[in-house]
């Protein structure tokens, strides 16, 4: 059975918490700054509840967010690799060879160029941490939104995630650690590498786990139960979400408060690294003469960020307290708007592509 025959179920559309998550992530800003600097002992104890440098209670939060999208991963489609390879092989080589390095540079030359009279060589290191985070983590389950809003193919998509999940698991720890090297942020690698056992293998264990028992036996009708149990346990993801949002800002309230700009600055390399990438696995489709419905979503992978996963590795790397979690919560606020404009000038731009 090829790609093309294998039964697939598109996910509903983009949900409304979805469509105005920027709006949910900047109410919960305010509310995490208002919260924290009127209750400063409650995110002490907070912070306070760690073990081995991960806080336990926002690992549960990012647990929570993460497995729902882990569910929707199926190893099975990895059989069908080989179908479409053009878009694969664009995905990969953006994914993971251009990516986080662009990402970095960037942030070196914002931070230690352009925003350097502004801003402490300290907290431009942290800065530029987080990016490195968000650079080399692509995105994992909104892609299935990105690609649907572009009627991209559905099975290609999920192939793409699967890849992507299986090189992330070998791949991250190796490639942060490198970039945090060479800019000179020193990093446990213990730390680093019990990050992604936490927030990515442990997940994607359990997510196949479930996958595989909600569709044993079912025949055709798996993908269907996968569908109505992923969309009964969205709102935890959402909630998740929105409550480590409000524990982050809590701690960066008077940072918040004190430089408000730094917010606008941090966003300043997150959207020119965004549209960049975009532009450049866009382009790279359109040149090799992919169809659109491989060329979308395989551009818009490599755009998108899988920000639960930087925002966990940011916590347990440098705190709740630090710029690199800062800046991986402001990614957050910057890329559902990001994309919601790049997958517009997608369907804009279909007629220069084959139909697929």
């Amino acid at each position: 059975m090829t790609a093309e025959s294998t039964p697939a179920v598109a996910p509903a559309g983009i949900g409304f918490f979805e469509k105005w998550l920027s709006v949910w992530v900047a109410l919960c800003i305010a509310a995490g700054v208002a919260l924290g600097s009127a209750l400063p002992e409650v995110f002490a104890t907070l912070a306070a509840a760690e073990f081995a440098n991960v806080n336990l209670i926002v690992a549960v939060l990012i647990w929570a967010m993460v497995y729902p999208m882990m569910v929707n991963v199926d190893f099975a489609s990895l059989g069908h690799i080989a179908d479409k390879p053009k878009g694969l092989v664009i995905t990969i080589v953006v994914n993971w060879l251009v990516k986080p390095f662009t990402m970095a540079g960037l942030g070196v030359l914002f931070f230690e160029v352009f925003f350097a009279d502004y801003i402490a060589p300290a907290d431009a290191q942290q800065y530029i941490a987080g990016l490195i985070l968000l650079g080399a983590a692509p995105c994992t389950a909104m892609v299935f939104v990105w690609s649907q809003l572009t009627r991209g193919d559905p099975n290609y998509t999920l192939v793409q995630v699967s890849v992507n999940d299986i090189i992330m698991v070998f791949a991250f720890a190796p490639i942060v650690a490198f970039l945090l090297g060479v800019t000179d942020i020193a990093v446990p690698w213990e730390t680093l590498l019990l990050s992604v056992a936490l927030y990515v293998v442990i997940p994607l264990a359990a997510g196949a786990v479930t996958r595989w028992r909600l569709t044993a036996g079912r025949g055709g009708d798996g993908e269907a139960v996968v569908a109505r149990f992923t969309g009964a346990i969205k709102p935890v993801s959402i909630i998740g979400l929105l409550a480590t949002v409000v524990l982050l800002f809590g701690f960066q309230g008077q940072v918040l408060l004190d430089r408000p700009v730094v917010i606008a600055m941090i966003a300043a390399p997150l959207l020119v690294q965004s549209y960049g990438i975009f532009a450049i696995a866009y382009a790279a489709a359109w040149a090799w003469r992919i169809p659109f419905n491989i060329a979308a979503p395989c551009a818009l992978i490599g755009t998108s960020n899988f920000f639960e996963l930087a925002v966990a590795v940011a916590i347990s790397l440098f705190g709740l307290e630090s710029g690199a979690a800062l800046t991986t919560v402001v990614g957050v606020l910057v890329e559902v708007p990001v994309m919601l404009s790049l997958v517009a000038f997608a369907n804009r731009t279909r007629g220069a592509f084959r139909d697929g």
